[in-house]
């Protein structure tokens, strides 16, 4: 069997029967146990312990700033007035980074050991990784010992085709091998038993993986959220179709259990988020799509392993017969590592759910960082130093983002780098494409520009690295002209979205360039909210044909703006990087740019 074929399915020297029924015919007849079946007069047993990382997007450097943080009640600072954690008196630690997540695994593993992951591994990832199309990362993956992941929406950035070199082997086809030669492949796969290929609905990826381990076997299904056409470019996701995750995974769950895998792992990239600042061993959830899958799920199913929203929690939940299943997911970027132990009974083959027990470990500096993933990193620091800490331009002071700001700061409707992010694109695409606007994605800002030295470059400078920290995605700039009409219909397909019971704000404002204005009333029904558009301060008519920028994965209608996609005369221009990199330089020093292009009324 080959991978090719998708039915490369390593049991630990025995051999899985392939998935030609599964792929050819349709689901097996349930053969999920009835309530309390699994604890029902266990025979001898043996113990198996998963540890489990997702959303790491190829921070092999410590992640910096508030992304580094994590809630942790034995964690040794203190957030005395809320500014860092967004609780006053909170505990917390400081996390993440490729050589302590590899000390702390050391630390965990024992010989019944494996180690999963839950997608959005590479991707999005900083500069060190992404320049040589995160082989850097899926090569320490290997060195770690992963033995099977779901896939993420981020594997799919570049394709299903890169996706399967990387698995598989061969250098990039345009920017050739990198620095380490011909890039070899994983020794493990990524899954996904809800990603097929359109026209023939043959799976695009292996949909399970069965491991032997201690004389039993573990069976793993992977699943990616349902939505990821709608937050990966149009190029990303071509050629596949993206199903509803609970019956994708039943399916392969009847057909393992058919074949004798009893004991049943579900990895799936998609969770819910949480009520803030909370011990990530705790399950303060706010149910929601991650919930949805892991209650509905077949029975069979003994553990749910979630990622996608980036938070950290250990829940149970009831599966469909009643019974307890534990649902977890271990925060990003390489801060927490889950850690699930259980028992399988050797005469059912099953696991006993009433020994499963979960928690989430912070990933700590404190302790001492794994040396020879420490070279390694620095063999790749070295290769990218050149392109990474080339000065690119000066800022006078912090210029804040979005992303992983405290509950208050998330409240704001924009912020200086978003803002700052879209001017620098209108300017970018006025010429060759016409445009009057520009628009920015909120999602798209993964971290913000500090004005302190992160190395020796010097208090206020830019590096191509930090730029690149900022907008990792590579998405190219395009223009197209939408109505007057169309474009309240975009700003109108916004969400600012108030939980009544936590008070926390979910939204998603696009940032827009200094030329438009325009008010968003969250008082008003919805359809009804956008008002008072004025372009460089006049206002707008319904009948206006207005030249609009953003990044091909909005103009591709991504984050649900599908308004984008009606739009005429597509221009394409430098990729984002290159916009801002070029603003940056003929600016410099950068101010962070005033705020209020938005009025919010709330």
């Amino acid at each position: 069997m080959t991978r090719a074929s998708l039915t490369r399915l390593a049991v630990a020297g025995a051999a899985v029967v392939g998935v030609a029924a599964l792929t050819m015919g349709t689901a097996a007849a349930s053969s999920a146990p009835q309530s309390g079946k699994h604890d029902q007069k266990p025979g001898p047993s043996v113990p198996v312990r998963l540890l489990t990382i997702n959303d790491l997007h190829g921070n092999l450097e410590p992640p910096t700033g508030s992304s580094s943080r994590i809630l942790d009640p034995n964690g040794a600072n203190t957030d005395t007035d809320g500014s860092l954690t967004g609780i006053a008196g909170a505990k917390y630690s400081i996390a993440g980074g490729a050589s302590y997540l590899a000390a702390h695994l050391k630390q965990l593993r024992d010989a019944n050991t494996l180690l999963v992951g839950a997608g959005d591994l590479i991707g999005a990832s900083p500069l060190l990784s992404a320049a040589y199309h995160d082989e850097p990362t899926a090569a320490l993956l290997d060195k770690l010992g992963l033995v099977t992941s779901s896939a993420g929406n981020h594997e799919f950035d570049e394709g299903i085709d890169e996706l399967n070199r990387i698995m598989n082997g061969g250098c990039h086809p345009v920017d050739g091998c990198s620095p380490a030669g011909e890039w070899k492949g994983t020794s493990f796969d990524y899954l996904g038993a809800n990603v097929l290929k359109e026209g023939n609905g043959d799976y695009a990826l292996p949909p399970f993986y069965v491991k032997k381990i201690n004389g039993v076997k573990i069976g793993f299904i992977g699943l990616v959220t349902q939505t990821t056409p709608n937050i990966v470019t149009a190029a990303g996701i071509k050629g596949l179709q993206f199903t509803e995750e609970v019956a994708a995974a039943n399916k392969v769950s009847n057909y393992l259990a058919k074949h004798g895998v009893k004991a049943q792992v579900v990895l799936v990239h998609e969770g819910d988020n949480i009520t803030p600042n909370q011990d990530p061993s705790s399950c303060p959830v706010v149910p929601g799509n991650g919930s949805r899958i892991a209650k509905g799920l077949d029975p069979q199913v003994d553990l749910v392993i979630s990622g996608h929203s980036h938070q950290a929690y250990v829940c149970k939940v009831k599966d469909p017969a009643g019974q307890d299943r534990v649902y977890t997911q271990g925060s990003s970027f390489g801060r927490a590592i889950t850690q699930i132990d259980f028992r399988v009974d050797r005469r059912t083959k099953d696991v006993i759910r009433s020994s499963v027990v979960a928690k989430n470990n912070v990933v700590t500096r404190t302790v001492t960082p794994d040396a020879d993933t420490e070279a390694y990193i620095q063999v790749w620091k070295d290769r990218v130093a050149t392109v990474a800490n080339k000065p690119i331009g000066k800022i006078t002071a912090d210029i804040g983002n979005l992303v992983n700001n405290s509950s208050a700061a998330t409240t704001k409707p924009e912020t200086p780098l978003g803002d700052l992010i879209a001017d620098a694109q209108l300017e970018a695409t006025k010429s060759g494409g016409g445009a009057e606007i520009a628009l920015m994605n909120p999602g798209g800002v993964r971290a913000p520009l500090t004005y302190a030295q992160s190395g020796s470059e010097g208090d206020g400078v830019v590096t191509y690295g930090e730029a690149f920290q900022v907008q990792p995605f590579n998405n190219l700039m395009q223009v197209v002209t939408l109505t007057g009409e169309q474009l309240k219909a975009l700003l109108e397909q916004q969400i600012w979205k108030v939980d009544p019971v936590t008070g926390a704000v979910t939204h998603r404002l696009l940032q827009p360039s200094s030329s438009l204005t325009y008010t968003f009333d969250t008082t008003k029904p919805e359809g009804s909210r956008v008002s008072d558009i004025k372009i460089n301060g006049t206002s707008v008519t319904g009948t206006q044909q207005i030249r609009v920028a953003a990044n091909n994965f909005l103009v591709g209608g991504g984050d649900g703006f599908t308004v984008f996609t009606k739009g005429a005369d597509l221009w394409s221009g430098p990729l984002d990087i290159d916009a801002f990199v070029a603003y940056m330089g003929a600016h410099s020093p950068v101010a962070p740019p005033a705020t209020g292009r938005i009025t919010l009324i709330k």
